[in-house]
């Protein structure tokens, strides 16, 4: 399957539809099952791009340095808001592959069951 570029209308009327009640269902089912591998794959790539690279640990000792606590306490704000935009864009990044190799799986790679093992709630394909 050839990758697939958006125009930024499609990514638009995208969102739009993500806002529809219930719509994000099946995505939370699926990120609670892949949580912990999700959270290696963000992290290694937050590493990689160098997000958080020694620039961080230098606001953290100079945020975490002030001394007005109200000062402080919104640079500690500030600094965590951003590294959450970060992870946030890092992470729909990700998304955005593992969608891709979701799409380009064929069916028949996908494993069977295994019978011997308990059965944990299945995520189901259906579009919700």
């Amino acid at each position: 399957m050839p990758d697939r570029t958006y125009t930024a209308a499609e990514v638009d009327a995208a969102l739009v539809a993500l806002v529809e009640p219930g719509r994000l269902a099946h995505a939370e089912e699926v990120v609670t099952h892949a949580a912990p591998t999700l959270q290696r794959v963000l992290g290694d790539a937050l590493a990689e791009g160098g997000w958080f690279a020694g620039g961080d640990d230098a606001e953290i000792a100079r945020v975490s340095g002030e001394r007005d606590e109200r000062e402080r306490a919104r640079l500690v704000s500030t600094l965590l808001a951003e590294q959450t935009r970060l992870g946030m864009f890092v992470g729909v990044a990700v998304g955005f592959e593992l969608a891709h190799e979701l799409a380009r799986a064929p069916v028949s790679d996908k494993a069977p069951p295994d019978d011997s093992a308990p059965q944990a709630n299945p995520i189901s394909t259906e579009e919700h």
